[in-house]
């Protein structure tokens, strides 16, 4: 079956089409900050953030989580994703799940691996995997696990 990409597509295939993008509930009161670390690494920008101060009063959310960032968006030419701080009071899943990052540029891979495990942890180092790729996982500052592939082919 062939591959079919987006410009290939009829333009009522496009309208169709639904975007994946990862929303990160960030711990500790720290969603802002990790923000600023993504975009440290990828480029890109803060399209939008709205705080919890100007959510609805009935919601009966603690006073400090005022300033705390209720939701927001990121995009950068490589990566979209969407991100709150966690709120004390909701119980969030424990589904096992890494974001991945692919590439062929062996540098970049390098360059980001370093950057996200800067202050987090490193599960397996970046380096030559059995399927011809260099391949790490990592878990960052802020708990989010990543997986970072780059195909040497």
């Amino acid at each position: 079956m062939q591959r079919r990409t987006r410009t290939s597509l009829t333009s009522i295939e496009q309208e169709n089409l639904m975007d994946f993008e990862p929303y990160l509930f960030i711990t500790g009161g720290k969603c802002e900050e990790a923000l600023n670390f993504y975009k440290n690494i990828f480029g890109g920008e803060i399209t939008q953030v709205m705080r919890w101060k100007d959510a609805p009063a009935d919601m009966g959310l603690p006073a400090e989580m005022g300033e705390r960032i209720m939701h927001s968006t990121f995009s950068s030419p490589s990566v979209k994703l969407m991100a709150s701080d966690a709120q004390p009071t909701t119980q969030y899943g424990m589904g096992a799940i890494s974001l991945s990052l692919g590439t062929k540029d062996l540098n970049e891979a390098k360059r980001v691996f370093d950057a996200l495990s800067k202050g987090g942890k490193v599960e397996m180092p970046l380096e030559k995997s059995s399927w011809g790729a260099m391949f790490g996982m990592l878990s960052d500052k802020y708990g989010i696990d990543w997986m970072v592939n780059c195909d040497l082919k």
